[in-house]
């Protein structure tokens, strides 16, 4: 199974917290943290695309390609890239450059985007939610498989036998990212892409039927063998179970509570916070041993060939990061894969 970390390189709009940074700062502090990752021998490593106060990273390609100079085998992904409001010859061409600069390391996971900042933003209709993610899906797939491009939508100009270049020098993978929708899951496993499921809240084993789902779909489809899945979780590591929740709770609430304002939630409690990182809670804060059983644990739910943890779910101390990324990388990664014999 493949371990790895994605980020949103948040930060505190108001900058008010203590030890609070720019986007600058904090842009330079990701790339360090993308380059130990790598060192301690971790998969996978993927930028978020988001267009808010709260998040530095708005051009995942751009922070991929500063990261990729700096690393040598970690894979390089947007976590997500919001295709229905950008152009997908673009985001084609930006990750094959990636991949090119890093020696075929590159991927994209699209996705619908779970912000919708960026359809104001980019002049998009915003009830073309949907429309626009399966007509802008199907280019870059086509992008992906095609060298000379024809290609007719609605919603961007045809391309009439146009090369697009450059080419990776391996096809492209394409993940889709999904949070629970079963026609986002079937669409993944009809279109034969590797999916990549967000479990944020409440218990991961109800997520268990989307993965079914997306299984016997693929099945029925005839693929063999079937794309793997991805669980995409928050959390947070520490040298103690306590000492973990104490750093991530404050920045966990704060931003979720910030979040939940602005979606009719409630504030995020201590005691919400506690269950969520309960052994059948969905975020892995802990302990290194902690951390372990809930990847295994996980494992034995969904059967995944790659997890991903969202480590700063809020802004937390660069040196904090760095720390749990060495703890994940030297002590979680290892165990889970002697556990699963990989």
């Amino acid at each position: 199974m493949e371990i790895g970390i994605y980020s949103f390189a948040e930060i505190d709009p108001a900058r008010q917290a203590p030890g609070a940074v720019g986007a600058g700062e904090r842009l330079r502090n990701l790339i360090e943290e993308i380059e130990l990752a790598d060192q301690v021998g971790l998969d996978v490593y993927g930028v978020g695309e988001h267009h808010r106060a709260d998040y530095t990273v708005s051009s995942p390609a751009v922070v991929l390609a500063a990261a990729a100079a700096r690393t040598k085998r970690i894979r390089l992904t947007s976590a997500v890239s919001v295709l229905s409001s950008d152009d997908p010859v673009r985001v084609f061409q930006d990750f094959a450059t990636i991949d090119l600069l890093s020696g075929s390391r590159a991927e994209i996971m699209a996705g619908r985007g779970s912000f919708i900042e960026s359809f104001p933003l980019f002049g998009y209709d915003l009830s073309l939610y949907n429309e626009l993610f399966s007509e802008k899906l199907e280019l870059l797939l086509k992008l992906r498989d095609e060298h000379t491009v024809h290609w007719q939508g609605r919603h961007r100009p045809s391309i009439d036998g146009l090369p697009v270049l450059p080419r990776p020098e391996r096809p492209l993978p394409i993940w889709i990212a999904v949070g629970g929708s079963p026609p986002s899951v079937v669409r993944a496993a009809s279109l034969g892409l590797p999916m990549a499921l967000a479990i944020i809240g409440g218990s991961p084993a109800r997520f268990a039927p989307f993965v079914h789902l997306y299984r016997e779909t693929a099945q029925k489809a005839g693929l063999n063998p079937i794309p793997p899945v991805s669980i995409n979780s928050h959390g947070w590591i520490a040298e103690t179970s306590q000492q973990a929740a104490d750093e991530a709770f404050p920045p966990f609430a704060a931003t979720m509570s910030r979040i939940g304002a602005e979606r009719g939630w409630p504030p995020t409690s201590r005691a919400q916070f506690d269950a969520e990182i309960s052994p059948r809670g969905a975020v892995l804060v802990g302990s290194p041993q902690q951390v372990i059983d809930k990847i295994l644990w996980e494992h034995e739910v969904f059967g995944m060939k790659r997890f991903l943890l969202q480590l700063t779910v809020g802004p937390m101390p660069h040196a904090k990061v760095l720390k749990a990324i060495e703890l994940y990388g030297t002590v979680v990664a290892p165990a889970v894969r002697k556990a699963l014999g990989g």
